[in-house]
């Protein structure tokens, strides 16, 4: 299950990389700082499925998750959030090392 997480992790660690490249080279276009936010990057990747996950949350989970939470996460750079997404996903597939070192039985 671990490695499940580790690749899950290593799939936003290179969408992060790759929205924080087209953010820098947008800025360099632009000659101002351009932070794209994540319901703009996920709908022009993707609309019926940013479509589907709204739906869900409004209709069969709860209306409180969208409304707060998810709109404020979906403002923000898309970048900071999968890199977040990506640590997150890590620690849950980290091995911690034995406490009492690498010869215990």
């Amino acid at each position: 299950m671990r490695f499940v997480f580790r690749m899950l992790s290593l799939v936003a660690l290179v969408l992060a990389v790759m929205a924080a490249t087209l953010d820098a080279i947008q800025s360099v276009a632009a000659s101002t700082p351009v932070l794209t936010p994540l319901a703009v990057a996920w709908s022009a990747a993707s609309p019926e499925s940013i479509a589907f996950v709204a739906d869900t949350l409004m209709n069969r989970v709860h209306p409180l998750l969208w409304d707060p939470a998810a709109l404020w996460v979906l403002s923000q750079p898309a970048a900071i959030v999968l890199l977040v997404l990506a640590l997150l996903l890590w620690m849950i597939g980290y091995k911690r090392r034995p406490f009492a070192g690498r010869f215990t039985a």
